[in-house]
């Protein structure tokens, strides 16, 4: 799909610089695949604290088992 955005070309230059990108399209879609992580990783800290679990728990004795 062909989009057409005003970006910096001075902000896209930096960022193929910084990231080592051949291209335009390279840089600007390494850096919308980090955004969406980014913003994932954000949602999963709107529940901390709000997980209940079983303090008996032994997850290290969890991992030997593998």
């Amino acid at each position: 799909m062909a989009t057409n955005l005003a970006i910096s070309d001075q902000l896209i230059s930096a960022a193929q610089k910084v990231g080592g990108h051949k291209t335009k399209r390279d840089a600007v879609t390494k850096a919308l695949e980090e955004y969406i992580q980014h913003k994932k990783q954000l949602k999963i800290l709107d529940i901390f604290g709000q997980v209940e679990y079983d303090p008996r728990f032994n997850y290290k004795k969890q991992r030997k088992q593998h």
